[in-house]
């Protein structure tokens, strides 16, 4: 634990701060400094900061992770994001940028994480910074920051047992916001209030290998999955509601054993997701899927294996609470246009905080995350900063 109290406090860039973290390297988990710019930033603002590793499972990443408060009193707005970004994939393409030289060029800002989501933990930092500058005297509630290291890949290490920490040292959050991209099209769409969950399924066929022309002596697995796969594709799992679209499967891998052409396979392996809303749970849909494919490997005299791991049940925060209309209201005041109400796109960590708070996310554009040539552009770090800023003001006042 490590506490700050600066006399006076600094007002940080949000552009400058993007930078620093995307020069951060950290693809998960986040070892390259990404959560060190954080503490650094908000020790500077006084913040007393709390790093805490965790390694629950094994095979799993020891991840580290920060929590940082400011004040003592309630009400306790939190911010929460993750530093890790995905990897940079094929350098060639990113022709002459470097991803995490975090460059500016006509306006834009370019590297991996930008959108998911540095930009993001940027404007928080420095719309907390802004906001004490004009309000430290006569503040009367707190701040608090979670950001882990893990959110782009297993995500067992990180919020989730901070969460746990948290709830178990009796420290209270009255509202988060998860600095996530959100906007499908422009800055101002969508105010996410939600995610569906997932499910990854891995099935592994086992046969008998052996010559194509001598198949009495070999046994192929390969219609067995094939027949598996087709029954997959055409369960209707439900037609979706109010607030979340169809549950949907999809096929994310069909990979036999490699062997010449003339021969039949061993194994085949599936794999498949599962993105599903809240008329569906994990454990049902397991149960589901068992009952899919047991009379077809029964039929076809195949063995297979079964596991599944589950990333995350299907969220919502209710509608009508009045932090989600202040968050609306925050964001049509600075984009000029109403943001709708939206449970798209994949899971986060929002999954993990919502049972102990209220939580919205909003963020960047999203049509550029975890793509090559990630970018987003500078006059949209400033807006988000304003629009961050602007939800401060309006939840203390409040």
């Amino acid at each position: 634990m490590s506490t700050a109290t600066p006399i006076t406090a600094p007002v940080f860039d949000p552009v400058n701060v993007t930078q620093e973290l995307i020069r951060c390297p950290s693809v998960t988990p986040d070892r390259e400094g990404g959560l060190d710019v954080v503490q650094r930033h908000l020790e500077q603002l006084g913040f007393t900061c709390h790093r805490m590793t965790y390694h629950n499972e094994p095979g799993s990443y020891e991840v580290d992770n920060l929590y940082a408060r400011f004040g003592t009193k309630s009400p306790n707005l939190a911010f929460a994001g993750h530093t890790d970004v995905v990897p940079e994939g094929n350098r060639e393409r990113w022709g002459d940028i470097d991803p995490y030289k975090g460059e500016i060029r006509d306006g834009i800002l370019w590297g991996r994480g930008t959108v998911d989501m540095k930009a993001g933990i940027g404007c928080f930092i420095a719309a907390v910074s802004s906001w004490l500058a004009k309000n430290k005297e006569t503040f009367n509630g707190s701040f608090s920051f979670i950001i882990t290291g893990d959110e782009e890949h297993e995500a067992i290490n990180g919020t989730k047992p901070v969460m746990q920490w948290l709830e178990a040292r009796g420290e209270k959050i009255d509202a988060c916001l998860v600095g996530e991209p959100t906007n499908p099209l422009e800055m101002g769409d969508c105010v996410h209030i939600g995610r569906r969950g997932s499910i990854n399924t891995f099935i592994t066929l086992k046969g008998k290998q052996g010559h194509v022309a001598y198949q009495r002596n070999v046994l192929n697995p390969v219609p067995a999955a094939v027949a598996m796969v087709s029954a997959l594709q055409n369960l209707t799992l439900d037609q979706g509601n109010e607030w979340f679209e169809p549950s949907n499967l999809e096929i994310t891998q069909f990979e036999t054993a490699k062997c010449a052409e003339n021969v039949i396979p061993s194994e085949v392996k599936l794999r498949f997701n599962i993105r599903f809303n809240d008329e569906q749970t994990g454990e049902g849909l397991q149960q589901l899927i068992r009952e899919t494919v047991e009379p077809i490997a029964s039929e076809y005299g195949t063995e297979y294996d079964i596991r599944f791991r589950v990333s995350g049940e299907a969220f919502r925060t209710d509608p009508n609470d009045d932090f989600v209309a202040l968050v609306q209201n925050a964001v049509e005041e600075i984009a000029h246009r109403r943001p709708r109400l939206s449970t798209e796109g994949g899971i986060t960590d929002a999954r993990y905080l919502v049972p102990h708070c209220v939580t919205v996310e909003y963020g960047p554009l999203d049509n550029t995350m975890h793509q090559i040539g990630e970018h987003i552009p500078v006059a949209h770090i400033h807006e988000l900063h304003q629009v961050y800023e602007r939800i401060i003001d309006k939840f203390f006042s409040s």
